[in-house]
């Protein structure tokens, strides 16, 4: 046995890390550069306290028996790890007594008064009041660290000896019942907030007592992504990709529906048709909760998809809602309406900044001379990641610019005007194509495809790049806002035509605009997904305005309030930085415009 320790032992080299069985029923993680390991004896009915012990960067599962072949094992590891970073920390779980609502925390107070406290405070610091309990944290100084009843792992003395520090944590088993069934729901928060609490604690001894460069309890969390959770990612991705929830939600008839309504002098507005649904959401949100996201133990990403699977769940249901008021009503959980600051910046918009007629025929290109454009952007792209692929699609059956799947979707009939075309370039390729591509250069696919309520982040950062890229216009600023003012009309009870007039008559807008704001608005029964521009535009610049990065954003597809967590994963090198970032980034102005941006500049004054 000592051989096979010696031999498993034998290199630990920075950057690398250890996954083996052990003898006697044991089992290793083993970050390489982690001076840490959380320690579990395995104990009958008790799988929710094993998935506790399994959200460490570093792990070690330990059968019932042969405490000697342990002791030996756990002696060895501390020596060589002490070695090189100086000292080494320890942490055995086990879960407390029933009805007991305290956490135990048994350690030398004395020596590690800090580390202690940080576990104490951030422990006492889960809110369980909605559950109706109130959890507390003790510290006990003792030389005892186990379970009370259990067998000692080894002698302190002899640890300390070797480098080691030892700490025992008495779990409260709140989160299970007393056959030690989970409550899955309670695990999921218990869960996070225990992996958080001890990551700060291990850190904090890390940072006092070792030689380790590790500068964030962030990289103390699982630095590989599991097999599971990576098949988890394609499956739900793959059932994202087989509908176009944006195409399958838009009318097939707009034109026939413009032309009717301006030939009634803006009183005749009919049925809206669609696509035929190439799934069934039933059978689709039926795979969706086969999937086993529940079993994922790493905090960070299990909230990321369990959030995913719920977004997708809505808009199934979307789907099958389509052309009646359930869809509305499903539309406002999905983008959770307007809010007063942002109603607010679109109203000042309208009525300071006039509607521009001035469009002229010579100015204007058409969708075959924009493909054009596009290329020459893809090829910028092309320089900075080789591998880069993206076509460009001209429809007769689409009736807005889109990016769908990283591919670029232009109706056959649009016309814009020259620096309206360079803004969607910036828009559509800039941010959409571009995050896509670097989303595809993740280990998860979710960062391509979007991970939950990341349009408003998107469609931010998107119109924030018309304006680096110095082509927002007035009359884009009033589309979008215009979009706002109409989707605060549909949550009052507007009609269509309530709606076009106010757009009409009293903001000014030529009848094609407001038609095109209206109609989009009114589609699928109700559509509130045009108000999350604005939206998430204003959402940007607090968090750009708060000390928050541009560039990170462009990784991938996500919402700002996974920030945390996406900085979380790329700490721990799960995740990279964009291989691509656009070209605004190289304009003269680039700095002074976004740093007037971070500085709060009123909507109004973007153009």
């Amino acid at each position: 046995m000592i051989g096979q320790t010696e031999e498993l032992l034998a290199d630990l080299e920075p950057g690398k890390r250890t996954m083996s069985d052990l003898p006697h029923g044991g089992f290793l993680v083993l970050e390489h550069d982690v001076p840490a390991l959380l320690i579990y004896r395995k104990k009958p009915n008790d799988k929710a306290t094993l998935r506790l012990a399994r959200t460490g960067a570093s792990y070690l599962i330990i059968g019932d028996s042969h405490f000697e072949y342990f002791r030996e094992f756990i002696t060895q590891l501390t020596t060589k790890m002490a070695e090189r970073f100086g000292s080494f920390i320890l942490v055995e779980l086990y879960k407390g007594e029933p009805g007991s609502t305290d956490f135990i925390i048994k350690g030398p107070s004395h020596k590690l008064p800090a580390s202690l406290e940080t576990l104490s405070e951030e422990l006492s610091a889960i809110d369980s009041r909605r559950y109706n309990l109130k959890l507390g944290a003790n510290i006990k100084h003792t030389k005892n660290r186990q379970k009370p009843g259990d067998e000692t792992l080894f002698d302190l003395d002899d640890l300390k000896a070797a480098g080691g520090t030892l700490l025992g944590l008495e779990l409260p088993p709140v989160y299970c019942n007393k056959s030690g069934k989970m409550f899955p729901l309670y695990f999921r928060m218990f869960r996070d907030k225990l992996a958080k609490a001890i990551q700060k604690t291990i850190y904090e001894f890390i940072r006092v007592q070792t030689t380790s460069d590790i500068h964030s309890y962030h990289t103390l969390g699982r630095r590989r992504i599991h097999k599971e959770v990576l098949k988890i990612d394609r499956q739900i991705t793959e059932i994202q990709s087989r509908y176009q929830f944006l195409l399958l939600v838009a009318p097939v008839n707009i034109q026939a529906l413009r032309h009717k309504f301006f030939k009634t002098n803006f009183e005749e507005i009919d049925t809206y048709h669609y696509r035929l649904l190439p799934v069934d959401p039933d059978l689709l949100k039926r795979e969706l909760y086969n999937l086993r996201i529940d079993e994922i133990d790493d905090p960070s990403l299990s909230y990321l998809y369990n959030e995913k699977r719920e977004e997708l769940d809505k808009e199934l249901t979307m789907l099958k809602e389509r052309g009646s008021k359930n869809f509305f009503y499903s539309s406002i959980r999905l983008y959770q309406g307007v809010p007063r600051n942002v109603l607010a910046e679109a109203k000042l918009i309208l009525e300071t900044i006039p509607e521009n007629h001035e469009e002229h025929a010579d100015k204007t290109i058409d969708a075959h001379q924009f493909k054009e454009l596009a290329k020459v952007e893809f090829e910028y792209f092309k320089e900075q990641a080789p591998h880069f692929e993206s076509s460009i699609h001209i429809r007769e059956d689409v009736n807005i610019i889109m990016v769908s799947n990283g591919e670029l979707y232009l109706p056959a009939d649009y016309k814009m005007t020259k620096i309206e075309a360079q803004a969607l370039i910036q828009h559509e390729l800039g941010t959409h194509a571009l995050t896509h591509f670097n989303g595809s250069q993740q280990p998860l696919s979710q960062l391509s495809a979007g991970f939950a309520d990341y349009d408003a982040t998107q469609e931010g950062i998107a119109v924030l790049s018309e304006y680096l890229g110095g082509g927002l216009t007035g009359n884009r600023l009033r589309i979008l806002a215009g979009r706002v003012v109409a989707g605060e009309d549909l949550m009052n009870g507007a009609d269509f035509k309530s709606v076009f007039h106010h757009l009409y008559t009293d903001y000014g807008f030529t009848k094609e605009r407001a038609f095109n704001i209206t109609s989009r608005m009114f589609q699928g029964g109700g559509f509130l997904k045009d108000i999350i521009y604005l939206k998430g535009l204003v959402e940007l610049r607090d968090y750009l305005g708060s000390g928050g990065d541009l560039k990170p954003l462009l990784a991938g597809k996500f919402a700002l309030k996974h920030v945390d967590i996406i900085n979380d994963l790329t700490q721990r090198e799960l995740l990279s930085s964009p291989k691509i970032i656009p070209r605004y980034f190289n304009n003269d102005n680039f700095t002074t415009k976004l740093n007037a941006f971070k500085e709060g500049i009123t909507l109004s004054k973007m153009i």
